[in-house]
């Protein structure tokens, strides 16, 4: 078997494995109340910094990468997976696992740089922004989704990935596609707490 019919293998193995715990381990909520309670939480933040939107994009990267470093163990407990040995499979199982699993959704990998070790994920749809529109003053600041950039980079630190996670575009400010870029600084090594043997 050549090594590109292994990866195709590996990620329908993904796939199925991603579409089975959709279907059967994970408890669903309301698409609809999932949208709204989002929405109102960055209408409050828009409230609470007097509409500074790169304080609201700090606050929401923090309150994602918050989720993202308790997220992963569940992640790990549904899927089992073992430890990815490089960043092409780190994009296949956030792509194809990590997204369908906690938001039925598979964006496509794209822009791969190996040199840089980075990728993007294209976003076809965003259970976050259905429904919304921007305000005119919040179109050229505001990133809307940026919790989901926090909640990546907090999830792979927890993997011993450091990665910067940003947006490039978003079709709520007007641009083609949403895309995310992932790109990895260093894999960050195991190590045991001061005073813990």
């Amino acid at each position: 078997m050549s090594k590109s019919q292994s990866m195709s293998a590996q990620s329908k193995s993904l796939k199925i494995t991603a579409d089975e715990i959709w279907k059967n381990k994970v408890e669903k909520v309301n698409s609809e109340l999932f949208n709204l309670t989002y929405g109102s939480i960055v209408s409050q933040l828009c409230i609470d910094y007097n509409r500074d939107f790169n304080k609201v994009n700090e606050q929401l990267y923090s309150m994602g990468y918050n989720i993202g470093v308790r997220l992963i163990e569940d992640f790990l407990a549904r899927t089992a997976l073992p430890r990815c040995e490089n960043m092409l499979r780190t994009s296949e199982v956030v792509s194809k696992c990590a997204f369908k699993i906690f938001l039925n959704i598979t964006p496509n990998v794209t822009n791969w740089s190996q040199s840089q070790d980075a990728f993007s994920l294209i976003l076809d749809e965003n259970p976050l922004s259905d429904f919304v529109e921007l305000p005119m003053d919040a179109m050229k600041k505001l990133w809307y989704s940026n919790i989901l950039c926090g909640v990546l980079k907090g999830a792979l630190e927890m993997v011993q990935l450091d990665c910067d996670v940003w947006f490039v575009s978003d079709i709520l400010r007007g641009d083609a596609q949403t895309e995310l870029r992932i790109k990895l600084n260093k894999i960050l090594k195991d190590e045991i707490p001061i005073g813990e043997d």
